[in-house]
């Protein structure tokens, strides 16, 4: 079924006249767009602040576990070096 001109100009004025309200419609839908892509930006550059802190954290906590393990096998050296002096 083709459009004859009557219904090509009905349509024609329907945009016309409501074409502000289109145009409204699409400009908040790219707001709500824009504040939804904001607050998922902010969700994941917070959630990165997160895991850098875990990951310092985890990092200091390895550093200390290093140095423990150091200091205790140190003083095993310094236990057999006594024990070989005797």
């Amino acid at each position: 079924m083709s459009l004859d001109k009557k219904d090509l100009e009905l349509i024609e004025r329907l945009i016309y006249k409501n074409n502000d309200d289109v145009a409204i419609s699409i400009a908040r839908s790219f707001e709500r767009l824009e504040e939804r892509i904001d607050t998922g930006e902010s969700r994941q550059y917070t959630r990165l602040a997160e895991i850098e802190d875990k990951i310092e954290s985890s990092r200091q906590d390895i550093s200390d576990t290093i140095g423990e393990v150091r200091e205790e096998v140190r003083d095993i050296v310094r236990v057999k070096e006594l024990a070989e002096l005797n």
